[in-house]
């Protein structure tokens, strides 16, 4: 009986990130939606402050714990890089198809990997650097398969560039993240990343914001529902397991990805994005820490 609450606890925080990963993956699609009615911004925006108001709640049962200033400052920078991530990738999700942006997306733990070098100063082997490049030439293959259509198309090249910039700011997101997680609960975690997100955006707000109308807040809402059930469960997880155990589970988003855009967006999977994303998966694989078998298998 002991073995098996074991068994439980240890494979817990595995469910939560394939969990948190399918919600992403769901919020993507509703923030499509909400993209293509108010423009990246204020879709970005708006879940924002709705996810701040629905966490708050959450926060104050947790007992409304107030962060150090190195915490506050963690939680700051990580919700100002969430802004220019949110913003950055729907941009490009409006340009492109759900699985070939969600594919592109996934060299962000490769370029992790220097990130973690340059600021961490953790050392990085040829294998890492091989494993790079290997994705670097995924994403290749999925834009130079985009290059086709991009006379038709002009802003689908606009589109692959933005989604790269997100994830290089995302890759940044993966290196504090696990250092936020095990220093703060998922309610504030959620909560302070949804409040400094807004500060961030808010500046642009007299140029750029959209107030969304009925159709919008539906869209706008239930990506706010997810955005936070994913990042709590995320932040959850991040806080029993470690960040190379888990960061293969990314890679299912783009199951739900096709999935999802070929139903709401009628949209098709292309060949040069299967390849690509092989291509990059394989590169963040080969990139992974080897742990040995019986620490793998919990």
């Amino acid at each position: 009986m002991s073995h098996s609450a074991h068994s439980r606890h240890s494979m817990a925080p595995f469910v939560a990130i394939a969990v948190s990963i399918a919600f992403y993956s769901v919020m993507d699609g509703a923030m499509k939606f909400a993209s293509l009615a108010l423009g990246a911004y204020s879709a970005t925006f708006w879940r924002n402050v709705l996810g701040a108001a629905m966490v708050l709640p959450l926060w104050l049962k947790e007992g409304a714990r107030r962060p150090d200033l190195p915490l506050l400052k963690l939680h700051m920078l990580r919700g100002c890089l969430s802004a220019g991530v949110g913003t950055s990738f729907f941009y490009g999700l409006i340009r492109l198809p759900m699985a070939e942006a969600i594919a592109i997306s996934f060299i962000a733990p490769l370029i992790a990997l220097f990130l973690a070098a340059l600021l961490l100063k953790e050392k990085v082997g040829r294998q890492a650097i091989g494993a790079s490049v290997l994705g670097l030439v995924g994403v290749l293959v999925i834009a130079l398969g985009r290059a086709g259509e991009a006379n038709a198309h002009p802003e689908a090249t606009l589109g692959v560039i933005a989604v790269l910039v997100s994830a290089c700011l995302y890759a940044w997101n993966l290196v504090l993240q696990r250092q936020q997680a095990l220093l703060a609960k998922p309610a504030e975690v959620a909560l302070f990343q949804c409040v400094a997100a807004t500060l961030t955006l808010v500046i642009a707000a007299p140029w750029l914001l959209v107030i969304p109308d009925t159709e919008a807040w539906m869209s706008v809402s239930i990506s706010a529902v997810l955005a936070i059930g994913a990042l709590m469960l995320g932040s959850w997880a991040y806080g029993r397991a470690e960040t190379q155990a888990l960061v293969p589970f990314e890679y299912t988003a783009f199951l739900w990805a096709a999935l999802f855009g070929w139903i709401a967006f009628d949209e098709a999977v292309t060949m040069p994005t299967v390849l690509g994303s092989a291509l990059i998966v394989a590169g963040c694989w080969i990139a992974a820490p080897r742990k040995r078998t019986e620490q793998t298998a919990l």
